[in-house]
């Protein structure tokens, strides 16, 4: 999925893969910068390994913007229980930072209260904090919908609701009939709504 020049939401391509790693996700980036695809600014996605080294190596220039709410998961987990709520809660400031400097800060404020309690957890805010706040450099009103992969993550639960309806595909072309169907109308009907994004604030904010 990407927000295209217009600002809005379209389905850019998809595929099926057997497994998910690097190879799968250079072929289908190959794919897409062949039908067209270029000019990539910002791209949000988990810090599965496979798709990030294929990013940086296909679209080199674009921004990269770990996903914030696996991101936190991922704190979470590496801190004690007891700990949990208000780590979680001090995340959520590091977030809506205003910029960089005050994400910054957050950041060595954070480290200091947890870091002999936590400090997987704080190792792990210290290594990612650049790609977890890239949007900051985005306007603020872009920022809370190209911080977390959140709209992808809608779409494959959609289309996880149609594929369980149908439960058994014999044949792969069955699945890219079902597939290609529900993503059209989905597309079609994004293109019909409300603009997801005001690029003109977007492209000012950019160009500054």
């Amino acid at each position: 999925m990407g927000i295209n020049e217009d600002g809005n939401r379209e389905i850019i391509g998809f595929d099926i893969a057997n497994t998910e790693n690097e190879g799968s996700w250079e072929d289908f980036f190959i794919s897409l910068k062949k039908r067209g695809l270029k000019d990539v600014h910002l791209i949000a996605s988990d810090n599965h390994k496979g798709l990030v080294k294929a990013v940086r190596r296909h679209f080199q220039g674009a921004t990269w913007q770990r996903c914030q709410t696996h991101f936190s998961k991922n704190v979470l987990d590496a801190t004690p229980k007891s700990l949990q709520p208000e780590v979680k809660e001090d995340l959520r400031k590091l977030y809506v930072a205003v910029d960089i400097d005050s994400a910054r800060n957050i950041r060595d404020q954070l480290i200091d209260e947890y870091e002999d309690k936590a400090p997987r957890a704080m190792n792990l805010l210290d290594e990612a904090l650049d790609d977890v706040t890239a949007v900051l450099t985005l306007p603020f009103k872009h920022r809370r919908k190209l911080r977390t992969t959140n709209m992808v993550e809608r779409l494959n639960q959609e289309i996880r609701r149609r594929e369980r309806a149908i439960r058994i595909f014999p044949i792969e072309a069955s699945i890219i009939r079902l597939m290609s169907s529900l993503l059209i109308e989905l597309d079609e009907k994004w293109h019909s709504g409300r603009r997801c994004f005001d690029m003109q604030m977007y492209y000012q904010s950019i160009d500054s």
